[in-house]
């Protein structure tokens, strides 16, 4: 009969995590954590954010790659180290090998954004693009760690990488000692793993709450199932927390310590960047900022003091644009609308009088006055305003309506 413990994934415990704490001492910054108030008067208890996206490389990934790496043996860090990301692991396993003097390698998707694949380059890696999607790009990896003898540097499913991503709980408690609840994003496992296994042995009356993307939250199915169970195309802007299925070691972990799993929409991700941004001045990512698109669709679920972790700050200037033109649309923030309205001189200049007189601002104007669906003497336009939020766009709608004019669906 097989022995059912030796197949069992390998524990990871509070010496595990205060050993790597020691490790990363004058490696990773000890990140500030700020206070929310516009997020605390929503939950009706202090809201802290722990700001990681301020960590080296921008993010949480640096803590774990460097004490995975500074645990090589002298042979295996002779051998290099090889990686497949679309952006932090590669960062925070460039800049780790670098500290630490070992040869690194870093395969990245052909498509990832520009400054990352340029961030992986300044901080020491050898880069090379592989694949459309990372799961094409980690096949390269591992097959050129196969070929060449390099260690593969998993990004959450190794006991070393979840015992220095756990060092994120100790500065927590360290922070903040009366927290009662922390909040993560959760991909493959290993920061909410990590974190629960530190915060657990100290305070178990802490809960912890992972947060997914609800189109790709693999979790869910996975711990009612009772093993990792993969999820088919995973699809989110958050590419952080994009994984497919959970890993391994983080899994058993999270199924033990982590008190809740949940999701986020893509909307809630968008206003929740945008909440950091404009409240809280802080650059995330979409995946940074899931934890606080919790906090914003269900702000009655969680005891504070709530402590939210910002795991990242690297998102593509092109994502920012379009994520935040979806969180102001979400928020209320804009409107588009089509109109129809007679084609005669000074017919735009009254609707935009309309919309003056509601105080809306108008960012763009279509006028379309020739095609097969309008009246001969009708035209149509289509307006973009910037809005106050919901309660304004109502009452533009409605001042519209009373104006006499047809709003299109």
């Amino acid at each position: 009969m097989t022995d059912s413990k030796a197949v069992q994934p390998p524990r990871v415990t509070l010496d595990d995590v205060r050993g790597a704490q020691k490790m990363l001492a004058g490696v990773a910054r000890v990140t500030m954590m700020e206070g929310s108030r516009h997020l605390s008067d929503l939950v009706g208890a202090p809201v802290h954010l722990k700001c990681e996206n301020l960590q080296r490389t921008g993010s949480f990934k640096l803590r774990g790659a460097y004490v995975r790496i500074a645990g090589l043996s002298p042979e295996e860090r002779a051998a290099g180290v090889v990686a497949a990301s679309a952006g932090n692991h590669a960062q925070g396993v460039a800049l780790a090998s670098t500290l630490l003097g070992v040869r690194s390698t870093v395969f990245m998707p052909v498509g990832a954004p520009l400054p990352k694949v340029a961030a992986t380059r300044e901080y020491g890696a050898e880069v090379r693009l592989h694949g459309e999607v990372v799961d094409e790009t980690l096949a390269a990896a591992q097959e050129y760690a196969e070929r060449t003898g390099a260690v593969f540097i998993h990004p959450f499913d190794h006991p070393d990488v979840i015992a220095g991503q756990g060092t994120l709980g100790l500065e927590i408690l360290e922070q903040c000692p009366e927290v009662r609840t922390i909040v993560m994003g959760i991909g493959g496992g290993g920061l909410a793993a990590g974190i629960a296994v530190a915060v657990k042995a100290v305070r178990p009356d802490v809960r912890i709450v992972g947060v997914q993307a609800a189109g790709a939250a693999a979790y869910p199915p996975s711990l009612a199932a009772g093993r990792p169970v993969a999820v088919e195309r995973p699809s989110t802007m958050a590419d952080g927390i994009k994984v497919g299925r959970p890993g391994e070691v983080p899994f058993r972990i999270v199924g033990e310590l982590v008190d809740e799993v949940v999701t986020v929409t893509e909307d809630a991700l968008s206003s929740g960047l945008l909440l950091c941004l404009e409240r809280a001045k802080q650059v995330v990512e979409p995946a940074g900022a899931s934890p606080v698109a919790a906090l914003l669709s269900r702000p009655e679920a969680f005891e504070g003091p709530v402590v939210a972790v910002l795991s990242g700050g690297n998102v593509d200037p092109l994502l920012m644009q379009r994520v935040l033109t979806h969180g102001m649309a979400a928020a209320g923030r804009y409107l588009s609308l089509r109109l129809r309205l007679t084609d005669s001189p000074g017919a735009l200049a009254t609707l935009l009088s309309v919309l003056s007189g509601v105080d809306a601002n108008v960012l763009d104007v279509s006028h379309v006055r020739t095609d097969p669906r309008l009246g001969l003497t009708e035209a149509e336009v289509e307006v973009h305003l910037e809005t106050k939020g919901p309660e304004h766009c109502a009452s533009v709608g409605a001042a519209l309506r009373a104006a006499g004019y047809l709003v299109m669906d």
